[in-house]
Parts: structure tokens; sequence; C-alpha cells
């Protein structure tokens, strides 16, 4: 019995310190929609400042509880920052493009802090005046984790007293249910945001802050944070601080209590209980449909015209140029143009759903691990060869994506994509932890190409060849009756059901179309390294495929063509002539955001070039 309550307790301790960052999240998308990629790192950055003043500062409780309010508030004026000098500038972009611009601050803030703090982890020093325990039922507790306790609730309470006793909290809960309506009314925006910004990365600062005393600062911890956060404000309900309330602390009790029973089951217990709650309770636990236009952004008609001649005729000539290029080079660039041909299949295939199905996935990586685990899985227990594993692998990842897609397609925007990013995680935890299948974190080696196909350059064409009838399939299934459907439905659900069109199959249908291909990609991907890992599955690799979809344009068919060159052309050559390479991606990625808010190929067709079907 002593043994429950003190996991009961150290499950409010880690309750009190999700919400203080969630809470800043949640606060920050309910009145500005802006999904903040980079809230991790404000977190990340409250830990490093506050660790950098107290270190200074003597041993007093006054001056170190004023250094830690210090650095959020330091924290709060950078993320101040980042709203009046980026966001601000592109809030009339699609919504997704502003997560892209959040994600290249991400980049940048992890390379300036391993620049000035090094790569090492570092510890804190203990609060002074709570380096001690005190004794619960026989049990010693840490009376840190107490006052941390104590520290949610009053922070709940605070910000209840704000939106409910003061004009500008009033303000904020209009803005939250109809920030059009606000406008309209008058009221200042840029300045009721860049507030709601300085009080989100404030709790975001004060959440890492307080980590100083209890965990070790590192270089990791916005990645280690960002996804939980996202699962608790999702669960609770977007724009809902008490429902992030009420989600933090029941995954962190979960959490506490599930690795008695089901150790190996935390690992993804999180994204499990969003999973059940997004199904049963589509808009979270205390969230509300909402009553703006999707939460992952609305997404243009395109239109559909012939294309010119001068697209054709560009069109060929970079085939031309695919085939003949690489052949010319050595092996790096034959590798790495099969790469690159592997990740436009890839791009398109989530563009398929994002772009004429409205479908914004943040876990479309799961098929293409799926893709690749089947093929793999193939030759290593019944020796198939590769052309039995690329069979395999479309009809593999198509039935995981009618699997997800039976629970998603019903959802809209945030919530469909985290519930689509749950599942991913389901799906890379399986591979991690099912070692006599997968191989686990060990992988799946010796996954080579047939004969007739070792040779680079036979295995480039080969790509290539299967690559460009995948992305002209898709396109030609948008340019089909059933394409014509998926954006009817993207467009108006309302009207596309009057005329007869069953909204929740097409879109389901598309899903499913999108996840085979996503298989194919990732087992022709698999073949071309001769191994797969569960990182195939992971979230940098569902960040990547969204990356290279929104810096080539949502709103146009060539977009994940372009964006797929672009985005790891960049990163192949910044990695190697750039040491701090994440920081060069990460402000390249924000001046393309700046420069081309409708992605690269949307820049190039709204100046009038190449207009007609892209």
């Amino acid at each position: 019995m002593e043994f429950l309550v003190i996991q009961f307790l150290n499950g409010l301790a880690s309750a009190s310190s999700l919400f203080l960052v969630a809470s800043g999240l949640t606060i920050i998308f309910g009145v500005t929609r802006v999904v903040n990629f980079a809230h991790g790192s404000l977190y990340m950055l409250g830990a490093y400042i506050a660790l950098t003043i107290v270190e200074q500062l003597p041993r007093d409780p006054w001056l170190y509880w004023s250094g830690i309010l210090a650095a959020a508030v330091a924290v709060g004026i950078i993320g101040v920052a980042i709203e009046v000098l980026l966001l601000r500038r592109i809030y009339h972009a699609p919504e997704l493009f502003q997560l892209l611009a959040t994600f290249g601050v991400v980049l940048v803030i992890e390379d300036v802090a391993l620049w000035i703090w090094g790569p090492e982890d570092r510890l804190g020093p203990r609060a002074p005046g709570l380096r001690g325990a005190v004794e619960i039922l026989g049990q010693r507790f840490p009376q840190y984790e107490l006052l941390l306790i104590a520290i949610g609730p009053i922070v709940l309470l605070l910000l209840w007293l704000l939106f409910t006793r003061t004009r500008w909290g009033t303000l904020v809960r209009a803005a939250t249910q109809d920030r059009e309506m606000v406008a309209a009314l008058g009221v200042d925006q840029k300045w009721l945001f860049t507030s709601v910004f300085f009080l989100g990365a404030f709790l975001a600062g004060l959440g890492g802050a307080l980590q100083v005393a209890r965990a070790p600062t590192t270089l990791h911890m916005d990645l280690d944070i960002i996804a939980e956060v996202f699962v608790v404000t999702v669960v609770g309900g977007m724009g809902s601080v008490p429902g992030a309330f009420l989600a933090a602390l029941l995954i962190s009790e979960l959490h506490a209590f599930g690795i008695m029973v089901f150790p190996k089951i935390t690992l993804v217990l999180t994204f499990l209980v969003m999973a059940v709650v997004l199904v049963i309770r589509p808009y979270g636990l205390l969230g509300r449909p909402p009553t703006h236009a999707r939460a992952a952004g609305p997404v243009r008609a395109i239109m559909l015209e012939p294309a010119p001649r001068a697209l054709v005729a560009a069109g060929v000539a970079a085939l031309a140029a695919a085939i003949v290029l690489p052949l010319m080079g050595g092996d790096y660039a034959r590798i790495m143009a099969t790469e690159m041909v592997i990740l436009v299949l890839f791009a398109a295939s989530l563009h398929f759903m994002m772009g004429p199905g409205g479908l914004a996935s943040f876990g479309h990586a799961a098929y293409f691990g799926v893709g690749a685990y089947a093929g793999a899985l193939l030759l290593k227990h019944l020796g198939a060869p590769m052309e039995i594993g690329l069979l395999a692998a479309p009809l593999a990842a198509g039935a995981a994506g009618i699997l997800v897609g039976f629970f998603v397609v019903r959802l809209e925007g945030v919530y469909l994509a985290m519930l689509t990013l749950a599942f991913a995680q389901i799906a890379w935890s399986a591979a991690f932890q099912w070692v006599d299948v997968t191989g686990g974190d060990n992988g799946i080696l010796g996954v080579w190409p047939s004969a007739w196909a070792k040779d680079k350059s036979v295995y480039y064409l080969f790509v290539l060849a299967v690559c460009v009838a995948g992305t002209l399939a898709l396109r030609h299934a948008i340019h089909a009756p059933f394409g014509y459907a998926l954006r009817a439905a993207r467009d108006n659900r309302l009207r596309a059901e009057a005329i007869g069109i069953d909204v929740d199959r097409v879109r389901w249908a598309a899903f499913a179309v999108a996840a085979a291909f996503a298989g194919i990609a990732g087992a022709l991907f698999a073949y071309a390294k001769g191994s797969v890992f569960p990182t195939y599955l992971a979230i940098p690799k569902s960040v990547d495929a969204l990356l290279m979809v929104l810096l080539g344009g949502i709103e146009t068919l060539s977009g994940p063509i372009v964006g797929a060159l672009v985005f790891h052309g960049l990163q192949e050559q910044l990695v190697r002539w750039v040491e701090h390479w994440r920081a060069a991606m990460g402000l390249v990625i924000i001046g393309l955001v700046l420069a081309f808010p409708q992605g690269i190929a949307g820049f190039v067709r709204d100046r009038g070039w190449g207009r007609g079907r892209r």
C-alpha cells in the first residue's frame, strides 16, 4: 500500500511538470492556431538558462527562485521574438507552413544550445531548503517533488483567474472560440497574439527551469518532451487548459503504475491513451468541435487544366537528366540519386492525402516502415527474393492503411494528424520490441536486391522507373473521378454528401492508396540500404515526409517532387560541408517559408509560370 501511494505521488509530480509545458502550448494554439513545434525547444532553453543563472548565484532560496523566474521570463521574451520576427509574417499562410517554420526554429535552437552549453549532460544544483525528504507512510519522498505537486494546481488556478477575471483573459477566451469575430470587433490581434505567445513561452520556460533541480539538462530535452506535450494537449482538447491538466494527470498516473504492470508498454503507453481517447472522443476530453476552418490549414482548390507544353517539356528534360546524370557520376552520386527518387514517391504518397484529400498525417512513416519490413521479413524467414518483397510491400502497407484509416478518417485537422502519429508510434514500438521477429534495435541486415539488380546503376534505373510510374499513377488518380470526389470532400463535406458522395469511404480509400505507395517506397529504400531498422517507422521519418511536402507546396501537384529534391539535396550537402548543419538547415527552412509561404512550387504557380495541371 505504501509503495502505491509513493507511485501515485510520483505521478502527480510528473503531471504538474507536464502540465506547465502543455498549458503553454494549448494556450498558443487556442488563440493563434499555430502548432508550435518549437515549444519543446523553449522548454529546453528554460532549463539551460536557469542552470546558467542559478550556478552563478549564492545558495540562497530567494535568489534561487528569482533565478528560476528570470529564466522563464527570458524564454517568454524569446517566444515574443519568434512570434514577431517569424510567425507574424506568415499568419495568413496555410497553418501547416507555420509548423514548418517552427521546425526550422527547433533546428536553429538545437545548434545554438550545442554551441553555447556544449554536448555534455549537465546537473544543476539542488533547490536550497528542499534537498531532503519527508516520510510518508514509512516511505521517504523528496521535498522538491511535493513542491512540484503543489505548483501544478496553483498554476491552473492562476490561469483560471487570469482568463475569467481579467479583460485580457476574456479576449483570449473569445479568440479561442472565434478569432475572426474578435478581429471584426476591433481588437488588435497583433498585440493579443504576442502576449499569448509570451505567456505560452513563459510557461514552457518555467517547466524547463523547474527540472534543473530534478534531472540532468540535455540537448535532447526538446524532442523528449514535445511528443508528450502534443499528446497531452490533444487528449485534453486543443485550447482547453483544464483539459490539459486532466490529460497530464491521466497520462502521468498511467505511466507511474503502468511501468509496474507492463514495463515494456511504457514506450508507447502515451500514444495508446491518445488513440483510445480520440477514437471515443474525437476532440479530446474537454475539447469542442472547431468552429474555424480545419486546424490543419485550409487547402485552396486546385484548378485542373491541361498541362502546358512548357511544363511538359520541363518534366521530360528533368526525367532525361535523372536518367543520365547519376550514371555519369560515381557510386555516391548513384546512391544519393536513388534515395532522392525514392523520397519523391514517399512525399508524393503523403501529398495525395494532404493536398487533394486534406488529410494531414504526422505518422506516414508507419507505412514506409511496414513496406520495408514486409520485404525484409519475407527474405529473412522465407528467403523470398526482391520481386516478391516488392509485391508484398504495398499489400502490407495498404492493409495497415485500411486498418488505421478506419479510425482516423472521421477526424479533422490536428486531431486526425495526432491520431495517425499515435498509430505510427504503436507500429514503431512493435518493431522495436518484437526482437524475435524484427531483430529489435539491431534491425534486419542483408536485405539486398536480386542478382540482376545488384549493380548500383541497374538498381537506380529500376528504382527510377518504379517511382516515376508510382508518382504518375498518383497524379492520374487525382485527375480521375475519384480525385474529384476526394477534393469535393475536402472542400465542403456537407455539399459532397448532399450530391451522393460517401465522404468517409472516399477518404478511407485515399488513406489506403497513399499507404500502399508509401510501402513501395519503403521496400525500395530497404533494398537500397541493405537493411531495415525501427527508425524507418519513427517520428523523424514522418517529419521528413511532412517537410518535403510543405517545402514544395501542398497546393500543387509538383510540390512533393520539388520538396523532396530540395530537402534531401540540402540536407546531404549541409551535413557534409557545414559544422552546425542543423542551424544552417533551420535557417534555410525559415528563409524558404518566408520567401515562399505557399511552397516553392506554389510560388512558381502563383507567379503564373507553368499554369495548368501541376
